[in-house]
């Protein structure tokens, strides 16, 4: 299935359908920048893995040979025996620009990852790909869908929550295990309890 969305702000057409093998190049830039996207949020932390939750990254330009090596995730995410289905935003003239991934959880779908080119964020294509997947998830009857931000990226918690995902349903901690403590921050309350974020 293929939807089109009307033009928004001046930009083209986005054009949301199912990924193809020939987007494979294109898909594996933006797991690139969704990589480096990470690292920008958390400096000195490992690569994300393949079946690590994500979403809010940007993805651009070319792969240099860093965002190539970056962008060897996206095989080990095409393997994953829960990848229900990926879809890509497409823009008439510029190829595809964003990509989302539904993963299954029993009677549950989380959305892993979606990432938008940082040359058209804020053009409303995240929001599409995200509604579009949240359709997918209500006509395979999943009971809930769930999203799984960097807790510093707070521009995409604010934009998720505005997109419906207003409800916290759990709670990811960490026990880092290496002498690199610097890498986390102080300041996050929950539920009385502080933690580095």
């Amino acid at each position: 299935m293929t939807q089109t969305l009307p033009p928004t702000r001046g930009a083209d057409a986005i054009v949301i359908r199912g990924y193809r093998p020939t987007d494979h190049s294109a898909c594996r830039r933006l797991w690139a920048e969704l990589t480096s996207e990470h690292h920008r949020f958390y400096p000195g932390a490992e690569p994300v893995p393949a079946a690590a939750p994500s979403a809010g990254g940007e993805a651009g330009g070319p792969a240099g040979p860093a965002e190539a090596t970056s962008g060897a995730g996206f095989e080990e995410y095409l393997t994953r025996l829960d990848l229900s289905g990926m879809w890509v935003a497409q823009l008439a003239d510029q190829g595809v620009v964003g990509f989302i991934g539904l993963i299954l959880q029993g009677r549950a779908g989380a959305v892993d990852p979606v990432v938008v080119t940082a040359g058209h964020r804020g053009q409303g294509i995240g929001r599409a790909l995200i509604a579009y997947v949240a359709e997918q998830a209500r006509r395979r009857n999943l009971r809930e869908l769930t999203i799984s931000p960097a807790l510093r990226n707070l521009e995409a918690i604010q934009r998720l929550q505005r997109a419906g995902f207003d409800a916290v349903a759990t709670v990811t901690l960490a026990l880092d295990l290496t002498d690199h403590n610097g890498r986390w921050r102080d300041g996050i309350d929950l539920h009385g309890v502080r933690f580095r974020y």
